[in-house]
């Protein structure tokens, strides 16, 4: 697992959205995109991350910022996630987690003593001209987004 850092050129993607559309990086040419990369929709700290995002996306949005939240699931879980927390960002499914494997964030993980194959939790600001500009990967699911704006505004 090679994560890409700061600096690397974001991969180009299409995934499907809550809505089954299809919707790709190259849509927000000209803004910087929050790629953030979850385990698995309500599922408690994926729930804490996204409503803390949810809470600030008027200020990323006044910071020409756009939320997309990448996991494993189905497409048609994420409408029941968006709806349940009033999510007010797109979710895009990458079932087969090629993105995850795109960016570097699919690989092994321990939890209570079994190995097995996941996401990692990490995010991306990806910057105007589609390069990284920075990653986000030492944090705790309910600062998350304190964490981003806190960089956002330095």
């Amino acid at each position: 697992m090679k994560t890409l850092q700061a600096g690397d050129k974001a991969p180009q993607f299409s995934l499907q959205n809550q809505n089954d559309e299809t919707v790709s990086l190259a849509d927000f040419a000209g803004k910087k995109v929050l790629v953030y990369f979850y385990p698995k929709a309500m599922t408690p700290g994926c729930t804490v991350q996204a409503q803390g995002l949810r809470d600030v996306n008027e200020e990323l949005t006044a910071k020409n910022v756009v939320v997309l939240g990448i996991s494993p699931d189905a497409v048609k879980r994420l409408p029941k996630f968006i709806e349940k927390e009033n999510l007010n960002f797109t979710l895009l499914s990458d079932e087969d987690h090629a993105v995850a494997d795109a960016f570097g964030v699919w690989g092994p993980k321990k939890f209570m003593g079994k190995e097995y194959d996941g996401i990692h939790r990490q995010t991306f600001l990806v910057d105007e001209n589609g390069v990284i500009e920075h990653v986000f990967n030492k944090f705790k699911t309910k600062e998350h987004h304190t964490v981003v704006l806190d960089y956002l505004n330095s």
